[in-house]
């Protein structure tokens, strides 16, 4: 597991790093308190990626689908509003899981039983209104 502090001004530094010690894992799982900088994070590394669509929370669409410079497609899911689990079912979770596209996941606690078995988990802090701390590492598990 790593862990880094940051200021807000350094998050382009943070995203850069994630995506080198991310490596090749697609299913990225981000956790955090409401308010803590999951998606402002997500925005820094979607710029990173060369997304050029608009990047915003998905919380009431549950899954927005960005494409970058390259063509490459990324989905982003919020999944704050699921009451029942079996509810991602119903939007074909699965399919984007196993897709080989980047899988952006914030509140993935709540549907944690269909979850892959591999994925790289970013857990996030707030410090300040300003600094955040992250802790990351690669899961073989569920959470």
């Amino acid at each position: 597991m790593k862990s880094v502090t940051y200021e807000l001004s350094e998050i382009a530094l943070v995203a850069s790093e994630l995506i080198k010690s991310a490596d090749k894992e697609r299913i990225w799982v981000f956790q955090g308190s409401m308010g803590a900088g999951k998606t402002t994070l997500i925005k820094a590394l979607a710029r990173k990626f060369g997304i050029l669509d608009q990047v915003s929370s998905p919380t009431f669409g549950i899954v927005n689908q960005y494409e970058n410079i390259d063509r490459n497609v990324f989905y982003h899911f919020d999944f704050y509003r699921i009451d029942d689990p079996t509810e991602a079912l119903d939007i074909g979770i699965e399919e984007y899981f196993y897709s080989g596209n980047y899988c952006w996941i914030e509140w993935a606690e709540k549907i944690e039983a269909f979850l892959p078995e591999n994925f790289f988990l970013i857990k996030i802090g707030s410090i300040s209104d300003l600094k955040r701390q992250l802790t990351f590492q690669h899961i073989n598990d569920a959470i």
